[in-house]
């Protein structure tokens, strides 16, 4: 079933991308000093943002299709873990991510990093939801 594996690549490149970012890209960019590591923080936000979650909303839509035209638990369950990286990023993210949009990077110190290290530990949530929904869809495939 197409919709399925398409669902299935959705969940694996969002959860990859999630991952790389908590195991690559965050400790790089905590090894900066305060002011570069806000002005590198924003611009990747806003790129990685946009790209997570439309594959949350691709994955998800096409879990749910894969669910409704197999019947299989495992595509419902996997499209709404993936699609809970919406209100988790809402209501969870969304809040710390404002504080330090409205920080300028001239002005950043210990307080920025402070919110940059808790936006870290947030976005693993991220992170293991994108693992979960993928280790779903895999079991959806091969069942």
């Amino acid at each position: 079933m197409l919709a399925g594996q398409l669902a299935l690549v959705a969940a694996a490149a969002f959860g990859g991308a999630a991952i790389y970012i908590n195991l690559a890209e965050q400790p790089a960019r905590l090894m900066l000093d305060d002011q570069a590591l806000l002005a590198q923080w924003k611009p990747a936000y806003k790129r990685g943002f946009a790209m997570q979650a439309t594959l949350a909303v691709v994955g998800g839509v096409l879990g749910m299709l894969a669910w409704w035209q197999s019947g299989g638990v495992a595509w419902g369950i996997g499209a709404a873990v993936l699609l809970a990286n919406w209100p988790f990023t809402l209501l969870g993210i969304m809040p710390t991510n404002h504080r330090l949009q409205a920080i300028a990077p001239e002005s950043a110190g210990a307080e920025s990093r402070a919110l940059i290290r808790r936006w870290g530990m947030l976005h693993a949530v991220r992170s293991a939801l994108g693992a979960i929904a993928t280790l779903l869809f895999v079991a959806a495939s091969l069942g």
